[in-house]
């Protein structure tokens, strides 16, 4: 039996909200993951099947590698279409924000939505929300992925008859890659009721799941070909792994945002190695993602050392630096951790 943990005020009260409203929009994070677009297009069918007129507006295009997730064709992009985008928003009677916990997740999106009195809905799973901000706040950071809680909400609200074989597919694929192919943050045995309450829906479970994993452009496959033999670091003594791209290596292989979206879990495999940790130079940052596995926490690393956070085995930060610079940093962080000890 799959348990209400939202309080039922709560559920009430974004009851409430949704009955006295018709024009919704729906937001999600800068780079939207599978879960950030799974969420928001789940959400988005099954307000519109309510008969809301309901959109999903993102701050920057979906990465290729997602682009078979149901809807995602229909997002309002503010990147691509910028005035379109600014009147959803500013026509919205309520807007749902989606696995982020502060409008700083989502670029130039919380500067238009930040001034509004427009009421605002959070569903999300990332500690520490920002709950001033919003007006009713579902937070559950012990939720495997925000797609989860969207299926948690809509069964404590009585609308599941609404998540039909496309919303379901959306749901799984964020629950699916939320969870590195279930394969943490997901120990609670609800979560695989969860799952089983979607697959009643019938929808092609192996082809999302090997669309979501198991498919990669011939210039990422090279790419991360090239990052496993030479560029991947090993520390023994630290149970850690570490793999750099810089811009020049990037524009080498074609580099599309996705193509390294499954890289940092590569070197878990080995057996000495229990956290990975992942540099990527961006234009002007570098972009930090680490996995571990067990107990070692990788969001309290990202949290302290890398101005980010997320949870216990998957977590990821930004700094503005060098690539040396950074790297020296993961040397002082290992310094600093001593010798790991794996459970």
């Amino acid at each position: 039996m799959i348990s209400a943990i939202i309080d039922e005020n709560t559920i009430e009260r974004l009851r409430v909200l949704i009955n006295g409203v018709q024009r919704i929009a729906i937001t999600c994070h800068k780079s939207p993951d599978g879960d950030a677009l799974g969420s928001s297009l789940a959400l988005c069918h099954v307000l519109r099947r309510l008969g809301k007129q309901a959109v999903v507006v993102t701050p920057d295009m979906a990465p290729k590698s997602l682009e078979f997730i149901p809807g995602v064709r229909e997002l309002v992009v503010l990147t691509k279409h910028e005035a379109r985008a600014r009147r959803e928003l500013t026509d919205a009677q309520l807007i749902f924000c989606l696995d982020y916990n502060s409008l700083h997740r989502i670029d130039r999106l919380g500067e238009i939505i930040a001034p509004l009195a427009t009421k605002l809905v959070l569903i999300d799973h990332h500690l520490d929300p920002d709950e001033s901000v919003f007006d009713v706040a579902i937070s559950v950071p012990e939720a495997s992925s925000t797609c989860e809680l969207v299926f948690r909400v809509l069964m404590q609200m009585g609308l599941l008859r609404l998540v039909d074989r496309h919303a379901a597919s959306c749901l799984y694929v964020g629950m699916l890659t939320d969870t590195g192919g279930f394969a943490y943050s997901c120990d609670n045995p609800e979560f695989y009721e969860v799952l089983a309450a979607l697959m009643r829906r019938r929808f092609d479970r192996i082809g999302l799941y090997n669309k979501a994993l198991n498919t990669f452009s011939e210039n990422s496959l090279r790419l991360q070909g090239y990052a496993i033999n030479e560029k991947m670091q090993i520390f023994p003594e630290h149970g850690c792994a570490l793999i750099t791209l810089d811009q020049e290596e990037l524009t080498r292989f074609k580099y599309c945002r996705g193509d390294t979206e499954t890289l940092v879990n590569k070197p878990l495999a080995i057996p000495e190695v229990y956290w990975s940790v992942f540099l990527r130079e961006d234009v002007d940052r570098i972009k930090v993602s680490c996995r571990s596995q067990g107990d070692f926490s990788v969001s309290d690393i990202c949290t302290r050392y890398f101005h980010g956070g997320g949870h216990q085995n998957a977590a990821g930060g930004e700094l503005t630096c060098t690539m040396e610079e950074a790297v020296a940093l993961i040397h002082q962080v290992l310094d600093e951790l001593g010798i790991a000890t794996k459970d």
